[in-house]
């Protein structure tokens, strides 16, 4: 019965038993596994002293600790380190207490100088993550994605990580993930640009909440000169307003992005998705190679410059490396935050995370394919770990953007690459039958 509840109710097993028994198992022997694994000092002088008067040996200190607190998947304590200790010192023994305490994973994180938090996962979280339960944001353009392998939540902060790579084989569970992030944002006002060169069918279920949707090369060439085009009119509005603001008194409100201008002229911000970014830029003559460097261009312009604009960057693709042409690293040196699923070839990989660190793409290359949807996430700080996104049909993502086809903002510029479905609907009804949606040929 117990082996049931904790194959099909992990967390109901783990707040019934598998907390209280780690917990005893932690307070019990946490001085011996400590010594155990040399993560103990010798004790002071007076203790030293104070044992010898009473014909004892002073026993080694380990670090002193809080009460193992229960989370949603394991249990957390604070550490103060000792004098001469290191976070790296416990990262390096992090399996010798896994086992020690027979706990799923034991994660190390410092907090600030001479503390950090030990944290017990007591299961595979990520073999069924759920969606998380709908909490109050912490602010916009801040989606909580996917589950961490410790337990937490990835957050995909926009205004902190402006731009980021997805990568993915098929059956990878990179378009998943993009559904995650298509139907946060769609909930929010943002203005979603869709660039799917294979015809628009990747992108097609989610026309109804998009302002525009390129589906060929040349259309895709077109909405990059209109998004410079809007990037350039947002940056005259922030000069004019700092300028205004320098003139208007002696505290002045001077800004250098859009975060800065006032909310009632304050420009929606544009999340751009290009999707399968090989198929944009493949090159069969030398005409389409000039093109083809041309949109790189374009996009690695919007990267430098479109944070201050509010215009951010969500590039997808099975694999990135030299079919993108010259400005291919510089592109992706642009694209801080990295997602990479399970991949066909070890250079991919190596494309999205090596820059980041060599473990983090060591990891990507040993994904399973039995485990769609394991993820390996990166950001320009060097840190990574392995995510999950919540299981989100395509059904379902059609039917989150049929809903929230009311809160697409209007940009005249954008009025002319606007999906046809997405006006079909938001028109009178048709008299004759509508053509089937589009559905994406892979996962």
């Amino acid at each position: 019965m117990l082996l049931v509840v904790r194959r099909r109710m992990p967390v109901l097993f783990w707040w019934v038993i598998g907390y209280p028994v780690a917990v005893l198992r932690v307070l019990v022997s946490y001085r011996d596994t400590m010594d155990a694994c040399g993560l103990t000092v010798p004790a002071s002088a007076i203790r030293r002293a104070t044992a010898r008067m009473v014909g004892r040996q002073a026993a080694p200190v380990p670090p002193r600790r809080s009460f193992p607190l229960p989370t949603g998947s394991g249990l957390v304590m604070r550490l103060r380190m000792a004098a001469g200790q290191a976070p790296e010192d416990f990262m390096a023994s992090a399996d010798r207490l896994r086992h020690a305490w027979g706990v799923h994973a034991v994660y190390v994180r410092p907090t600030k100088p001479g503390r950090l938090e030990l944290r017990l996962v007591g299961w595979d979280v990520l073999a069924e993550v759920r969606p998380v339960r709908r909490r109050s944001a912490s602010g916009p353009l801040c989606l909580p994605l996917a589950l961490r392998e410790d337990g937490e939540w990835h957050v995909r902060d926009f205004r902190t990580v402006p731009h980021e790579l997805i990568l993915g084989a098929t059956q990878s569970g990179k378009s998943v993930y993009l559904r995650n992030l298509l139907c946060g944002l769609a909930r929010q006002s943002v203005v979603l640009v869709g660039i799917d060169c294979k015809w628009g069918v990747e992108l097609a279920p989610f026309a109804p909440r998009l302002s525009a949707l390129a589906d060929t090369s040349d259309r895709a060439d077109e909405l990059l000169d209109v998004l410079l085009d809007e990037m350039e009119a947002r940056f005259r509005l922030i000069g004019l307003r700092s300028g205004a603001a320098s003139g208007a008194g002696p505290d002045p409100v001077l800004t250098s992005d859009v975060w800065g201008l006032p909310e009632a002229v304050r420009p929606v911000p544009i999340v751009v998705v290009v999707d399968e970014v090989a198929e944009l830029f493949l090159a069969a003559s030398h005409d389409d190679e000039k093109r083809r460097d041309a949109m790189v261009t374009k996009l690695i312009r919007l990267a430098q410059l479109g944070r201050a604009a509010g215009i951010y960057l969500e590039v997808c693709g099975q694999r990135f490396g030299s079919e993108l042409g010259k400005g291919a690293t510089m592109l992706r040196a642009q694209l801080t935050g990295r997602v990479c699923h399970r991949v066909n070839d070890e250079a991919s990989a190596n494309m999205a995370l090596a820059d980041i660190s060599p473990e983090a793409a060591i990891a990507a290359t040993s994904i399973p394919a039995e485990r769609p949807g394991i993820a390996v996430v990166g950001d320009s700080s060097g840190g990574w770990s392995r995510v999950r996104a919540p299981h989100f049909t395509l059904a379902e993502a059609a039917a989150v953007c049929r809903d929230t086809a009311a809160l697409v903002p209007h940009l005249p510029r954008l009025d002319s690459f606007r999906p046809a479905l997405a006006v079909e609907s938001s028109g009178p009804p048709p008299s004759t039958a509508a053509a089937p949606t589009a559905q994406p040929v892979t996962e």
